[in-house]
């Protein structure tokens, strides 16, 4: 069964609190934490600080993606403000093996991103390094989007490329019943969903159904 992973970057800021231990009771598997710094992506959201107001509130892991233009300075940020995994974009980084090394040695599970015009086989030499793979099914940025069904051979090709490896394959973008159920057949095994699970006040409700 696949886990799902709430993007609070649909979830109302006002009451975050709330709205965090909200999904933890509704089922959910992890918080996604979406950070961006209005650089290498067209949106500006949280920093360390905010993870660190909601740490103390949950029990769950928290899933922090950092789509910026210098993660490698913001690892240590987010790790010492609480994060359980830390994801950086292929795109982002000079050094993409020394960065995963980084995230490793914060004690932290490493992952990487790919957009999707990013081909898979960036991943081929850092496999070894890598905990979790997230794929992109929307260009990153902005809540809401439409997903880009090419991204499903993406992911095929990336479960197959990981076999033998301790590598869990995360999907954002567009996810609701339908696509979540396209992404699970092509070997996901994390969704992230933001519109989806905050589309009404029944979050239990709409986690179940994607999953």
């Amino acid at each position: 069964m696949v886990k799902i992973a709430p993007s609070i970057l649909s979830a109302d800021f006002g009451i975050l609190r709330e709205e965090v231990i909200a999904l933890e009771n509704s089922g959910a598997d992890l918080v996604h934490f979406d950070v961006m710094d209005g650089s290498f992506v067209p949106n500006l959201t949280f920093g360390p600080h905010v993870l660190k107001s909601i740490r103390p509130y949950l029990n769950i892991p928290i899933d922090v993606h950092l789509m910026v233009k210098n993660p490698v300075e913001m690892i240590p940020w987010f790790a010492n403000a609480g994060a359980d995994i830390i994801t950086i974009h292929a795109e982002a980084v000079t050094h993409l093996d020394s960065a995963l090394d980084m995230i490793r040695q914060h004690g932290k599970i490493a992952g990487v991103s790919l957009n999707p015009s990013t081909p898979e086989n960036v991943l081929e030499y850092v496999l070894d390094k890598v905990d979790l793979i997230l794929v992109m099914t929307v260009n990153p940025g902005f809540g809401g989007q439409e997903f880009i069904s090419s991204q499903l051979e993406k992911i095929s090709k990336i479960k197959e490329m990981i076999r033998g490896y301790d590598i869990e394959i995360e999907v954002d973008g567009g996810i609701n019943p339908m696509t979540a159920q396209e992404c699970a057949a092509a070997g996901a095994d994390i969704l992230v969903a933001g519109t989806s699970v905050f589309a009404t006040d029944e979050y239990k409700q709409n986690i179940d159904a994607l999953r």
